[in-house]
């Protein structure tokens, strides 16, 4: 019998040369020795695109929970903050004006001299046609008192100084009120045709308006008034200029020119109309413009008017965080007003003050509540759960209403202690437009956030805890202040952050039952949002409160810790 081991070229045992050369059949590897994937490409290569195809299938999972974040909270605040320092309205509507009283020294005392004038005429009376002057008073109102009547008013009379000198040039010759004349004087000829030829059934655009060349030079005011014109109705009231009389501002504009420019070369159409002009206009009956505003009203000439219009001239501005710190921005630089306008201050503390009374309000009536949901057995604590939940589905002006109608001096409460004897007839209680009845409406109506987050944290607190401590010895106060009440902290936290965010954003509350001693910085906030429209001021007082909130958040974080702050679990 042979051994058939003893040939080695019949083994077929494994052997310890077999599971290297299966590692060496396995390891795909390049030149170079990177790893390579079953189709050939790097590994490592592979590897990254996997991952950016599950980032980018979770980023399109969450896509539209992030837009909808962004459009309901992040835009509106980043458009918050833009507003409490945006301030183009004045350089935009008066940017002749803004330019000029670059030169202006506030500290002289006097009125700025004629050229700011006439930049402000040449503004406002664009700003008048589009009536974008209202807008401006308004906005300077803010700063200072009277302002917007000015305005009004000067946008009335501001035509009046042109209407003169139209007058005049009719009649020195009546071509000068042909609409035609004007557009032939000052188009080329190349736009006549094409606006000769366009017709308002054709549904098309207007021709694009072309100036005849060396007008421009030849009549520079002139040219520049009647471009504003002709886009204003090309683009405004759609009308043609071959219909329309130029605004009495050209008239004022081909005045200055002729008084100022040489025109006796010009040989284009209308040319012996426009020497004939140019040769009568120094007898014109003439009035400057700066007379002009005075007559319209002497407060043009209060240097503090135009310090207000210097000092708010920039895009952006600190005004508004200044008037909300009971501060103004005035042409000397930042000074606190008057004692008796220092209203916002005030707000701040007083919002701080109640709605901290108002969260511990919560917590000393909450925690009772939260503590017998807790311990109660599942059926009866549900049933009583209920209750709790019951104000939710009210309206929350039904709540406040009913709350006036309790508190008031004829009201239920009020009624029930004369019953009883505890007060007179004659020395009812006001319970109601003061900061009590604001604190009591709103203690009632935050009540529910207070308890639900210690209600979720105590029911997780194990009764054992109790039993083990009573059974060491402990007394029942003993083991509820040393086991029991540190384990409900973390809700308690929670339920303060929330009633207290809260209850600083409130406004509906305070403005019924509040009266004048009971209001938010919140009211104030829609005051100016609904009814001055001094959104601005409104935008500057919301991130002030935005910040405070942070504040008071980042400070809570510190000594207590967000992370022990928890809403069940």
């Amino acid at each position: 019998m042979s051994d058939a081991t003893a040939d080695p070229n019949k083994v077929e045992a494994p052997t310890p040369d077999d599971p290297l050369a299966q590692a060496k059949a396995l390891d795909n590897r390049d030149a170079s020795g990177r790893m390579l994937a079953a189709d050939g490409t790097p590994l490592k290569r592979q590897l990254a695109k996997s991952l950016r195809v599950q980032k980018i299938r979770a980023l399109m999972l969450i896509a539209p929970l992030l837009i909808f974040v962004l459009l309901t909270f992040i835009a509106p605040i980043a458009d918050m903050l833009f507003r409490s320092v945006e301030n183009q309205i004045v350089s935009e509507t008066l940017p002749e004006t803004v330019e000029a009283l670059e030169d202006w020294d506030y500290e002289s005392g006097e009125a700025p001299g004629e050229p700011v004038y006439d930049a402000l005429y040449n503004d406002l009376f664009l700003a008048a046609e589009y009536k974008n002057h209202t807008r401006l008073g308004t906005r300077l109102n803010y700063e200072l008192t009277g302002v917007s009547s000015l305005f009004r008013q000067a946008g009335r009379d501001v035509e009046d100084r042109g209407e003169a000198y139209l007058d005049q040039f009719e009649e020195l010759n009546d071509q000068w009120e042909d609409e035609v004349v004007w557009a032939e004087l000052m188009g080329s000829d190349e736009w006549l045709e094409a606006q000769r030829a366009w017709s308002e059934d054709s549904g098309d655009r207007l021709p694009r308006f072309q100036l005849r060349e060396g007008v421009a030079a030849l009549l520079p005011e002139t040219t520049r008034s009647f471009l504003n014109f002709v886009e204003f109705i090309r683009t405004e009231d759609r009308e043609s200029p071959l219909d329309e009389e130029p605004w009495s501002r050209v008239y004022t504009a081909l005045y200055t020119d002729l008084m100022n420019n040489d025109v006796s070369a010009y040989s284009g159409p209308h040319a012996e109309l426009l020497q004939e002009a140019a040769a009568a206009v120094p007898d014109f009956e003439t009035q400057t413009t700066k007379e002009f505003f005075l007559s319209v009203d002497d407060d043009w000439a209060d240097p503090e008017l135009w310090g207000t219009i210097q000092a708010f001239s920039p895009d952006y501005t600190s005004g508004y965080f200044l008037s909300a710190v009971d501060m103004q921005k005035t042409p000397e630089g930042a000074a606190l007003r008057n004692e008796d306008e220092r209203i916002y201050g005030l707000l701040f503390k007083r919002t701080m003050f109640m709605s901290l009374m108002i969260t511990f309000s919560c917590i000393l009536l909450g925690y009772p509540i939260a503590y017998l949901l807790a311990n109660l057995p599942a059926r009866t604590a549900n049933l009583l759960m209920i209750l709790v939940l019951l104000p939710f589905w009210t309206s929350l002006l039904v709540r406040t209403s009913a709350w006036k109608v309790m508190l008031q001096q004829q009201g239920v409460i009020n009624d029930v202690l004369v019953w009883l004897g505890l007060v007179g007839d004659g020395s009812r209680l006001v319970m109601i437009n003061n900061q009590f009845g604001t604190i009591v409406a709103m203690t009632h109506i935050l009540l529910p956030f207070m308890i639900l987050p210690m209600y979720s944290v105590m029911s997780t607190i194990p009764p054992t805890y109790v039993r083990a401590a009573r059974s060491l010895g402990a007394t029942n106060m003993t083991a509820f202040r040393r086991v029991y009440f540190p384990q409900s902290v973390p809700g308690i936290g929670a339920g303060s952050i929330l009633v207290f965010i809260l209850a600083i954003g409130y406004y509906i509350t305070p403005e019924i039952v509040g009266g004048t001693t009971g209001t938010f910085i919140s009211n104030r906030i829609a005051y100016h949002i609904s009814s001055s429209l001094n959104w601005g001021l409104a935008a500057a007082l919301g991130t002030i409160l935005l910040a405070v909130v942070l504040i008071l958040y980042w400070a809570y974080d510190r000594i207590v810790g967000i992370d022990n702050v928890k809403l069940g679990g």
